[in-house]
């Protein structure tokens, strides 16, 4: 029994940082257009982590996209800005989606 609640335990406290960064992706409205693992109108995270896993700054790049957005990037389809995303809130979205692997 200890060693089931233990287990539980630790998987919870890993999770906690990806439920927190995916609270704030939904506060921003960002799942309105991403999910985690399919495609919507825009990429999935998981394949912009995989797309950037190579790129040494892929945080700030994402961050920048983020706010500013971006265009022609993942096709036709632009990424419009997100003002409303502060810079440290933007680097903790892009910290987190490349860490989705």
């Amino acid at each position: 029994m200890k060693r089931v609640l233990f287990a539980f335990v630790a998987a919870a406290s890993m999770a906690a940082p990806a439920f927190a960064d995916l609270a704030l992706a939904t506060k921003n409205n960002c799942m309105a257009c991403h999910a985690v693992e399919t495609k919507l109108v825009g990429p999935s995270y998981k394949d912009v982590a995989k797309k950037y896993a190579t790129q040494k700054d892929a945080a700030a790049t994402l961050a920048l996209h983020i706010t500013k957005g971006s265009t022609g990037v993942w096709g036709a389809i632009p990424m419009p800005a997100n003002p409303q995303v502060n810079d440290a809130d933007a680097k903790k979205l892009a910290a987190w989606v490349l860490s989705l692997k």
